[in-house]
Formats: C-alpha cells, sequence, structure tokens
C-alpha cells in the first residue's frame, strides 16, 4: 500500500486486521505508524533525514558564497502528505538546531502540491513581487524544477540563486548537470520497493519482520552526480 492521504491510514489497517490480512506501507509514512499490528510493516526512508539534508548543504553553500543572511522560498508538497509535513519542518529543525550556517528568513512557503506546473505557476508569482531572495527550498524535485523553469522564463541567473529539492529523479539530475538545480536527494526506489516485497513475502508465510525498515536517502551535489545518473 502506498497511501495517498497518509492521514487515513488508521481505517486501512483496521480494514486489514479485521480481514486478517497481512499489510505493507512503503514510500509513505502512515500515521499509525507506530501502533501497526503485528501482521503490518512500513518500508521507506526516514523523511526527517531528507531535505535536512539538502537544506543543511544549502546553508553551506550560501556561507561559501560568502553571504551571511538569506531569504527564501519554500514550496511544499500536498498538505495531507506526512511526507511534505516533516520535510518542511526539517528546514525548521535544522535552524533551530544551529545546524545552518546563515540566518534565514522565509519569505513566503505554499503548497504547490509536489506538481511542477503549480510550482513554475507559484514561482511566477513570487517573482511578480519583485522581492530580493537566494534560494529556493521545495520538498520535491519537481517543484523545484518548476520554479527553475519560471526563474529562467523571467531570466534569473541560475548562478545567483540556490535550489534544492528531494528524490533525485532523472530530470532533477539532468537539470543540475545543466548547472540549474544545485542540490536534491536520493530516495532509493529500487531498495524501497525490494524490501517492501520482502517484507510482504515474509508476512504472508507468517514469518515475523522488522515493523519499520528505513533506506537511506543520500545527498546529492554537482560534486558526486556522476554516482546517481542510472540509480532512478
Amino acid at each position: 500500500m502506498n497511501p495517498v492521504d497518509t492521514s487515513a491510514t488508521q481505517a486501512m489497517s483496521d480494514a486489514a486486521a479485521a480481514a486478517g490480512v497481512p499489510l505493507v506501507y512503503v514510500n509513505r509514512q502512515p500515521i499509525n505508524v507506530d501502533t501497526l499490528p503485528d501482521n503490518q510493516a512500513f518500508v521507506a526512508s526516514n523523511e526527517s533525514e531528507s531535505s535536512r539534508q539538502g537544506f543543511i548543504e544549502q546553508c553551506n553553500q550560501w556561507k561559501a558564497a560568502g553571504k551571511a543572511e538569506v531569504s527564501v522560498y519554500v514550496m511544499q508538497g500536498e498538505l495531507s502528505n506526512q511526507a511534505a509535513v516533516q520535510r518542511t519542518q526539517n528546514y525548521t529543525d535544522v535552524v533551530n538546531e544551529g545546524l545552518c550556517a546563515v540566518k534565514v528568513n522565509v519569505i513566503d512557503q505554499q503548497t504547490a502540491n509536489w506538481s511542477r506546473d503549480q510550482a513554475q505557476s507559484l514561482m511566477t508569482n513570487w517573482l511578480s513581487t519583485g522581492a530580493a531572495f537566494d534560494g529556493v527550498l521545495a520538498n520535491n524535485d519537481e517543484m523545484a524544477l518548476g520554479a527553475i523553469q519560471a526563474m529562467k522564463a523571467a531570466g534569473i541567473d541560475m548562478g545567483s540563486v540556490i535550489v534544492s529539492g528531494v528524490d533525485a529523479t532523472q530530470d532533477a539530475l539532468a537539470s543540475m548537470q545543466a548547472g540549474e538545480l544545485d542540490i536534491t536527494v536520493f530516495q532509493n526506489a529500487a531498495a524501497q520497493g525490494g524490501g517492501a516485497l520482502d517484507a510482504a513475502v515474509k508476512l504472508a508465510a507468517g514469518e515475523a519482520v522488522d515493523q519499520k525498515v528505513y533506506i537511506p536517502f543520500e545527498l546529492v551535489t554537482p560534486a558526486n552526480i556522476d554516482g546517481y545518473l542510472s540509480k532512478n
């Protein structure tokens, strides 16, 4: 099960448990992840490490560029989705924990629902205000790419801003190679799918499994992109 609305998974778990059917959640964390029945499991990457890695790197790049204070825009995924909530929270946590090398001011924060098209429209609206900014923090690569499309259309020098996403999709890596996207975080889809299938087979056979299996996120920048070009 890859739930669209992660806040609705308690009912899904209850239905599967009542029917005696093993259930494995994959990729998106169910709201009831800490109270899953014995024959249910969750396999994914730990979202508390996702955008956190990318944002810390973004802060370091701003510092390396000689900036002590920056202004940014934040693009969120679907607000009912645990990943969007956590990835946005990660930005706040990094700042509150003193892990960002510069002072960060958020100009605006809105959802673009994981969508490249919606992100392009949102970024276009933000650009119309004329506010100076130093970067974009996007909950996923699709929104980061939409923001980049809007900035390019407006004649923004992509070397003057730092843009981060999450997932390390093929389109995102191509954008990074073109000198547009600065940072992404690899989410290992094959390992998540394989781990979920392994858990499902074991549960179907009546075997015990770990109820939480986390596949590590991995930071991707132009410095190490070659190792990720064929992974997703």
